[in-house]
Formats: C-alpha cells, sequence, structure tokens
C-alpha cells in the first residue's frame, strides 16, 4: 500500500468520523446519537488488509474518546462482520452464493447477517439512552468460528 492508498484509507474510516463528530457539536441535542459504522473484517491480521487493521482498532478507542469530549450527545459504533447486501454481491460476483453457504454452515446463528439485523441493532443504540462510548458487533458470530 502507498502513502496515498493509506491516506484514502484513514481518511475514509478516521477522519471522516473526526469530521462529523466536529460538525455535530452544536447541532445534536443532549441526549441525541452519533452512530459511526465500522466492520469487524479487519481485527485478524493477514498481510492482504494493508491498513485496514490499524483502523479497525482505532475506531473504538476515536468513538470511546468522542463520546467523553461530546457528553451529552452519546457516541456509539456499530462493528458489522459480512452482511448480505447490494454491495456485498458487487463485491462477490460469483463467490456470493458460496459465500452465504460457509455462513449458513459456520455461524452460530445459522443464518447469514442482512440489514436489517443492522437497522435493529442502530434502533436500539438510539433509543437506549444509557449506551455511549462503545462497539457493538452485530456478525452473527463470525469471531467466534474464526
Amino acid at each position: 500500500m502507498d502513502s496515498d492508498q493509506a491516506r484514502r484509507a484513514m481518511s475514509q474510516h478516521m477522519l471522516l468520523a473526526l469530521e462529523v463528530a466536529r460538525h455535530a457539536v452544536g447541532k445534536v441535542q443532549p441526549g441525541g446519537t452519533l452512530l459511526f459504522m465500522g466492520g469487524t473484517g479487519g481485527r485478524r491480521i493477514r498481510p492482504d488488509l494493508g491498513i485496514a487493521p490499524a483502523v479497525t482498532a482505532a475506531l473504538p478507542a476515536l468513538t470511546a474518546g468522542l463520546a467523553l469530549e461530546l457528553a451529552p450527545v452519546r457516541v456509539n459504533l456499530i462493528a458489522a462482520g459480512f452482511v448480505d447486501t447490494p454491495l456485498s454481491a458487487e463485491l462477490l460476483g460469483d463467490g456470493l452464493d458460496a459465500r452465504r453457504e460457509e455462513l449458513r454452515a459456520t455461524l452460530p446463528i445459522g443464518r447469514v447477517v442482512g440489514p436489517d439485523d443492522v437497522a435493529a441493532l442502530a434502533v436500539h443504540i438510539m433509543t437506549n439512552t444509557a449506551l455511549t462510548g462503545a462497539t457493538y458487533d452485530v456478525d452473527g458470530g463470525q469471531q467466534l468460528v474464526g
């Protein structure tokens, strides 16, 4: 990964979250929520991931720090594993059905995570006013089984 690619990766994740938080100050009411989206895929270190593991590891810390800085606005992060969406279909192409079958066979929930699962978690985080500064995984147990 060259320097420009690393800068883009950091900008697309870390700096974007920071800019959203900066712009939210004074606009989000006390008790309101900033909810960031991240992923779990970069948690396992592999040579082909480039800077992704560093960004993946940094987002929960940034979220926690922002929760303290922006309080009483609440700040949380959803870290999604594989979610069966049109983007997943586009990225996997002909491998989509095989990936779905693999996940159905290996995930503890016995099915593939869908957008409704992520949406339900987002609604819960936004409506439960006791939640702030935390990262919530929605991956069907994928991290537990490899």
